[in-house]
This record gives C-alpha cells, sequence and structure tokens, in this order.
C-alpha cells in the first residue's frame, strides 16, 4: 500500500481557514444581534462558496447556507404558535434556537478537525 505524498496537495491559505472561523462564528452568535451576524454571514457565505474549489470548503459553506434557511423556515412555522399563548412559541422558538447553535458547533468543530459535512 503506497503512503499519501501530502506535499502534492496544495496548501490552503491561513486567510481562508480565518475566513471560516469567522463565518462560523457570525453563525453562532447571531443570536446577539437578532439574527442580523446570520444574514451578512449568508451572504458571505454565497459569495465565497461562488469560488470554492475544495470540497470541504464548499460543504461547509453548503451547510451553514442549509442551516440558515432551514432555521428560518422553522421560525416561519412556528411563528403562529405566538398567537396561541406566550408559552408555545417562546418553547418553539427556544428548541429551533438550541437546534441552530448544535448544528453551527457541530459543524465548525467539524470544520477544526478538517472534515467536510455530510
Amino acid at each position: 500500500m503506497s503512503e499519501t505524498n501530502y506535499a502534492d496537495f496544495e496548501a490552503r491559505p491561513s486567510g481562508d481557514r480565518t475566513v471560516m472561523h469567522i463565518l462560523y462564528g457570525l453563525h453562532t452568535f447571531a443570536w446577539a444581534s437578532g439574527g442580523m451576524l446570520a444574514v451578512i454571514a449568508l451572504i458571505a457565505n454565497y459569495i465565497k462558496r461562488a469560488d470554492e474549489t475544495d470540497p470541504v470548503y464548499a460543504s461547509h459553506h453548503n451547510y451553514m447556507i442549509a442551516t440558515f434557511w432551514w432555521t428560518v423556515l422553522w421560525l416561519v412555522v412556528a411563528a403562529p404558535l405566538w398567537l396561541l399563548l406566550f408559552l408555545p412559541g417562546a418553547g418553539a422558538y427556544t428548541v429551533i434556537g438550541l437546534w441552530y447553535l448544535y448544528r453551527c458547533l457541530r459543524g465548525w468543530l467539524r470544520f477544526t478537525d478538517g472534515k467536510p459535512m455530510l
């Protein structure tokens, strides 16, 4: 069995890794800005994904984009619960927020390990 020659692979500039960490950070702490940080990160994800050739980086951009849009969908679906009483709406939004946080942290940890999102 032959060994992989890692010198054959083009090294990613450290700036690319930094941008990904910043994007994950913006998504993760979006709650502090009422979601505006997530919108900014989403726009950057779309811009960076268009030029991406590395499948690991592309998978993380796709993951963050999908996480954002699924969260928006679930927030819209759960919005009528606020009309019933405070508790059902707050409970649904809390669950959605925790799910969003889980997805952000899971992706960020996988990126730190150099693994693509599946």
